[in-house]
């Protein structure tokens, strides 16, 4: 990865988020980019300017009165610097203010001023995330192109847990990489599909299955990482969306099927790695079946419509992924599965024994026609890279439908 003299400018507000940002100027400086601060009043509370200049080797402007930087119109010349705006960590209420267009200091000012693209890293607390309000103008800013980065579920400073933590450093770093297209799938669509799918029973009923959804999250930001413009089609998870990724949530294979093939309109590459239902209820209850003094339950199932299939007999196919879990003689149905659905790569996962599912590790077997790669067991993270990694050398190599 690579930032060498790419101009980036970080304006931080004020919340106990603000001392991961020193951790993120020093990763993008070792990237070699050029990086300034903007800080609102609010932020000297949790981070002085002092740190930030230190860090970053340039002064760090907080007044938007500042008499040295507006004598030469200061806004104005930071925004024309800025290749890229990072707002980090992005309070509820910058968030008010930039979707209002607000200009009352340097940080909004800014904002409005540059013409680069900008992306805001939420951090607050869970209850506020959630207000109406702030989702409203969230939903106001992503209208208008700016990019939501976040947040992260998980423990929050006040002591609550949820969504509301500023993405880590490393997250927001690898964003910025990817926004300038240095990634071997830079300028490439790419769809994964993640999760599983179910199937209603009645209202409170379902037939489901025990992904997690982990692998393909974390397959989408890999993709995210290698610079591809990224949809992940999610089924019924609880999961945060990887940063800079587009987001479909379903919940039946009807709707992923649905789902998946309108995202791969045109699109470079699918990675089917949801754990799609191969059956549904032949007809869902409208009331909550009741027992009936023992008397057995019978459910006649039908076959759910087979995504990749759907996918491969299009016109013009992308290049395509799929998945095998299996719990014994894992390289005969991968390899069979390769064939008889026309695949360009399958990923096979050994499900059996406690693996696969609801771990946060794992190991495949990749296979293609004429060849195969073994990934042995580690993070799904570092599982997702390598995995990426492959089918990027494959696609650009020309084996697939969409060369």
């Amino acid at each position: 990865m690579s930032l060498r003299q790419r101009r980036i400018l970080i304006g931080v507000t004020g919340g106990i988020a603000a001392y991961k940002v020193c951790e993120l100027v020093r990763r993008l400086r070792d990237l070699g980019a050029e990086v300034r601060v903007v800080m609102t009043e609010g932020a000297t509370h949790f981070v002085t300017p002092t740190t930030f200049q230190a860090l970053s080797g340039q002064p760090v402007r907080v007044s938007l009165w500042d008499e040295h930087g507006e004598a030469a119109m200061g806004h104005i010349e930071l925004g024309r610097w800025a290749e890229r705006l990072l707002v980090a960590p992005a309070s509820a209420d910058t968030l008010a203010r930039l979707a209002h267009g607000m200009a009352d200091d340097l940080l909004t000012t800014v904002a409005l001023a540059t013409a680069a693209p900008v992306y805001v890293a939420p951090a607050m607390n869970q209850q506020m995330w959630a207000h109406a309000a702030v989702q409203a103008n969230v939903a106001t800013l992503r209208a208008r192109g700016v990019a939501i980065l976040g947040p992260a579920d998980g423990d929050q400073a006040c002591g609550d847990i949820g969504s509301g933590r500023m993405l880590e450093p490393h997250a927001l770093r690898d964003v910025l990489v990817a926004s300038f297209g240095d990634g071997p799938l830079r300028g490439r669509k790419v769809v994964v599909s993640a999760g599983p799918t179910y199937e209603d029973i009645d209202p409170v009923r379902f037939i489901g299955n025990r992904s997690s959804g982990r692998m393909g999250f974390a397959i989408a930001d890999a993709a995210r990482e290698a610079g591809a413009d990224v949809t992940l089609v999610a089924g019924p998870v609880a999961l945060a969306t990887p940063a800079g990724v587009a987001r479909v949530d379903v919940r039946s294979a009807r709707q992923m099927h649905d789902a998946v093939l309108a995202a791969c309109d045109g699109s470079d590459i699918y990675i089917g790695a949801a754990a799609v239902g191969d059956y549904r209820p032949e007809q869902a209850a409208g009331q909550k079946l009741k027992k009936h003094d023992g008397a057995p339950l019978r459910l006649e199932l039908t076959e759910n419509p087979d995504i990749l299939a759907a996918v491969a007999a299009r016109p013009r196919p992308p290049f395509l992924v799929g998945f095998a879990a299996e719990t014994h003689e894992l390289a005969r149905y991968a390899q069979d599965k390769l064939r008889r659905k026309g695949l360009d790569m399958i990923a096979a996962n050994d499900v059996g024994d406690g693996r696969g599912f609801e771990v946060a590790d794992n190991a495949l077997v990749l296979y293609w026609r004429d060849g195969s790669v073994s990934l042995p067991r580690m993070p799904k993270t570092d599982l997702a890279r390598q995995l990426v990694a492959h089918i990027a050398e494959r696609f650009l190599s020309g084996h697939g439908h969409a060369t």
